[in-house]
């Protein structure tokens, strides 16, 4: 069995959890969160047998192989640093850090300590995105023309709506590009098998000042308690525009937004080429649209019997039989820990799990989009 401990209990903690324990040859062992009472409080809930407040005690315990990053954006440097140091593997949360700079960092050291490392960037597990991604691979839509779509949310929708993930020094300079756009980018560039090298953004704040209560709300549902509100300037971006050029000339764009009424998580994403076009959109994850000229168009289903051989394995049951964002958080935590328990770390272009290569290129992206905004230009991605 390998041993795992998790660091941060809020949102996400708990998912990587609940997809780990599927896999059946990996066992949460410990995990962290300040204070120590809350760790303990959480470690009972959720079953597991160790709790720790520190992250250091937590690395020191006995046989640990892997952590996971759980933290709220700002810690995740420092502690990916940590677990690194501790020679173990690491499965981070995204964004991998909050500067390009960290970012070539991390990667040095993740390459120098030896380990598997991971970025939580789960779209690209989806049954029907590795579908699309195989479809493109074969040629199935020609020569590559576009790719556009966009990432909505409403659940900052509101002036009383509120979240660490508002303020720069918890969260970063960017929210919506970086919490969501981020996903969006890495998703597209693994569907297309292409990168995205020059961007031109336009970002907006639709709430300068936002109503903060003693606790604030928690991620992606409405706000925990009223009165006692307290105006906070808003200096992250609730919505925002891209328009992007691959590194084949191929262009795109794609609108990204936290304020978007009734859009709870729709990430969707169309692709244009010269025989064909394939859309997704993850809340109808089980479907893909393939769109001819000559021919009628096709929704194509995630039953294994008629995927590509490829693609087939990352859908596990019948066709009709929906899996959603679990299932592809599943299949990310199941090829992570396949690595590990093969000793492969994979190559910095694998088809399979983001590792920080990926982390890293997304955080790339982040600042570009950040830098085009604020000098309202197109700007290079680093590299």
């Amino acid at each position: 069995m390998i041993n795992v401990g998790i660091i941060g209990t809020g949102f996400i903690g708990p998912a990587h959890i609940e997809a780990i324990r599927r896999l059946g040859f990996v066992r949460v062992v410990a995990l962290c969160d300040t204070p120590l009472e809350v760790a303990r409080a959480k470690a009972a809930q959720l079953n597991v047998p160790h709790a720790y407040g520190d992250v250091d005690a937590l690395l020191a315990h006995p046989g640990l192989d892997a952590v996971h990053n759980c933290t709220p954006n700002h810690l995740h440097a420092d502690i990916n640093r940590k677990i690194l140091r501790a020679g173990k593997h690491v499965f981070s949360e995204k964004p991998l850090c909050m500067t390009a700079d960290e970012a070539r960092e991390l990667v040095q050291m993740a390459q120098e300590a030896g380990v598997v490392h991971g970025v939580s960037f789960v779209y690209r597990q989806f049954a029907m995105v590795r579908q699309a991604a195989s479809m493109l691979r074969h040629g199935q839509a020609g020569r590559l023309f576009s790719a556009h779509g966009s990432y909505l949310q409403d659940w900052m929708l509101l002036e009383s709506d509120y979240n660490w993930r508002v303020e720069a020094n918890i969260g970063g300079v960017s929210r919506a590009v970086a919490d969501i756009g981020s996903h969006w980018c890495d998703t597209v560039q693994f569907v297309t098998g292409r990168r995205i090298t020059d961007v031109m953004a336009d970002l907006s704040i639709v709430w300068p000042t936002r109503k903060a209560g003693v606790r604030g709300g928690s991620t992606f549902t409405a706000r925990q308690e009223a009165g006692g509100d307290e105006d906070l300037p808003v200096t992250t971006e609730d919505m925002g525009f891209v328009l992007f050029r691959f590194d084949d000339g191929s262009k795109g764009g794609f609108h990204v937004s936290q304020v978007c009424a009734g859009r709870k998580n729709s990430l969707s994403f169309e692709v244009n080429g010269s025989e064909a076009s394939v859309a997704w959109d993850q809340e109808t994850p089980q479907k893909l649209w393939v769109g001819h000229r000559s021919q009628p168009n096709q929704w194509l289903s995630d039953d294994p019997g008629l995927m590509e051989p490829d693609a087939a394995g990352w859908a596990h049951f019948p066709g009709g039989h929906i899996e959603g964002w679990p299932d592809a958080f599943k299949n990310m935590m199941l090829q992570y820990y396949s690595a590990i328990r093969n000793g492969k770390t994979p190559a910095p272009d694998s088809r399979g799990f983001a590792t920080f290569h990926d982390g890293a290129n997304v955080m790339f992206i982040i600042e570009a989009i950040i830098k085009s905004h604020r000098q309202q230009r197109w700007v290079s991605v680093a590299s």
